[in-house]
């Protein structure tokens, strides 16, 4: 799939679990899940607004794309 998602990457630098995430954002931990292993075949603006507020950063930092 040649969008990627660099939350792991993100989490790591903020030294910030995928649970600690999911609580502040009010999402699940297994859709959240879904979205960090690349399985998301979409996600809101709103998800994707608060998950950049929290970690404070860019939709470019969180989502990228690799050419097959």
């Amino acid at each position: 799939m040649p969008i990627t998602v660099k939350l792991d990457d993100l989490l790591h630098a903020r030294r910030m679990t995928l649970t600690e995430l999911a609580e502040r954002v009010d999402i699940t931990l297994a859709n959240l899940s879904i979205l960090k292993t690349g399985k998301a075949k979409a996600v809101r603006f709103s998800t994707l607004e608060a998950i950049c507020e929290v970690l404070d950063c860019q939709p470019g930092d969180l989502l990228g794309y690799e050419a097959e």
